[in-house]
């Protein structure tokens, strides 16, 4: 099976973000550990925009995506960041070897 990326749009509350920072800090150091098929998951800032995150995710194949996206870090993760999070999009992307 192909590698999936995922590129996440995360828009945050005005004034949540640094509450809201240390919770996908937490989440990405718990998948990269414990989540065999996830290869990456970077963090990205985009300049100027104090209300967005942006994340970008590599998986070894769709399987591994559904096993992040059902796993109990993403779970926790929503839970923990509850009332942070005005909008949350990811666009699924083919890799291209």
């Amino acid at each position: 099976m192909a590698k999936l990326a995922n590129v996440v749009t995360i828009e945050v509350v005005v004034g949540r973000k640094d509450q809201f920072l240390p919770l996908l800090a937490a989440h990405q150091a718990r998948c990269l550990k414990d989540e065999p098929g996830t290869l990456q998951l970077e963090i990205l800032l985009p300049k100027g925009d104090d209300t967005k995150v942006l994340v970008y995710e590599a998986y070894r194949d769709g399987a591994a995506f559904e096993a992040h996206r059902n796993g109990p870090s993403f779970a926790r993760w929503r839970e923990e960041t509850a009332g942070m999070v005005v909008k949350f999009h990811g666009t699924r992307c083919a890799v291209l070897d």
